[in-house]
């Protein structure tokens, strides 16, 4: 079945089996391999995308769902061989990003959060932050060290402004 949707920034067609794991589409059929599998339940949040500016876990959605709708993955962040967005930036300078398993879901969680920041106005808090990664798991840090990292890019502006603008 031809799918039809925006994917980072550009409209995109892929065939794929309707129920197929979107999550595989992105890997195997479009070669973005930034999202990665951690759990494949939906529990992790390793595989975090963000469909129409929400948080999705890609390994839960079957690739229908994403037809007509807005897709971004991590590679909207930032160009392989330029600067990393400020979130990224912020969560190396902190620690934030020990193993990466969960690096990638809590870069698009922390993304999500930070738009929504600027959109309403609010100050970032332990709390709101906590919240805004809560499904997204991490063996390394504690948490402490990407809360920092997030507090630290919501200090610095829009979340997908390179670090060095």
């Amino acid at each position: 079945m031809k799918i039809t949707f925006e994917l980072n920034g550009a409209l995109t067609t892929v065939d794929s089996p309707p129920l197929a794991r979107f999550l595989d589409v992105l890997r195997d059929t479009l070669g973005l391999t930034a999202t990665k599998e951690g759990c494949g339940e939906g529990e992790c949040g390793t595989c975090s995308i963000l469909v129409d500016g929400e948080v999705v876990n890609a390994c839960l959605l079957p690739a229908i769902q994403v037809f007509g709708r807005s897709v971004e993955t991590l590679e909207s962040l930032s160009d392989p061989a330029g600067p990393l967005s400020k979130l990224q930036e912020s969560l190396l300078a902190t620690d934030g990003a020990q193993c990466g398993i969960c690096t990638p879901g809590m870069v698009m969680a922390g993304t999500a959060f930070l738009r929504q920041l600027k959109a309403t106005g609010a100050q970032p808090c332990d709390r709101s932050i906590r919240q805004a990664i809560a499904g997204n798991l991490c063996r390394c840090t504690g948490y402490s060290k990407i809360i920092e990292g997030i507090k630290m890019a919501a200090a610095q502006g829009t979340p997908q402004e390179s670090a060095h603008d």
